[in-house]
């Protein structure tokens, strides 16, 4: 199948993709429409995982070649997207910066402490 895609962000030209996706499923057992759902599911589960990794923890320019440490790293970094978002965080970057700037947060973000420690007045 061959996708041609058109985006622009805001005070930018309008860039232009095509793309190709390879399925082993016959015509007759997905309709177009169907392999379209199945691209953009493909890219909730881009957006909402790999692309956050990237962005908020700099995976991509992450040093840790060794062993399986990449792999260790990654869970660790699931785990910690999988619990802010289990405690309600819609903008995962927003909540770490907010941990990283008062860091006694994460403590009841993983049930050490009954409440949570919120700034003063």
């Amino acid at each position: 199948m061959r996708i041609h895609r058109r985006r622009q962000e805001n005070g930018k030209r309008q860039a232009r993709e095509t793309v190709y996706v390879v399925t082993s499923l016959d015509t007759h057992q997905a309709t177009p429409a169907d392999l379209g759902g199945y691209v953009r599911g493909h890219w909730g589960i881009e957006n909402s995982s790999h692309h956050v990794r990237d962005v908020v923890f700099a995976e991509d320019a992450s040093t840790v070649h060794t062993g399986s440490a990449p792999r260790a790293m990654a869970a660790l970094r699931n785990l910690a997207i999988g619990r802010l978002r289990l405690l309600g965080a819609d903008n995962i970057a927003k909540t770490t910066r907010a941990i990283r700037d008062a860091p006694e947060h994460a403590l009841w973000t993983w049930g050490i402490t009954d409440s949570p420690l919120l700034p003063g007045p």
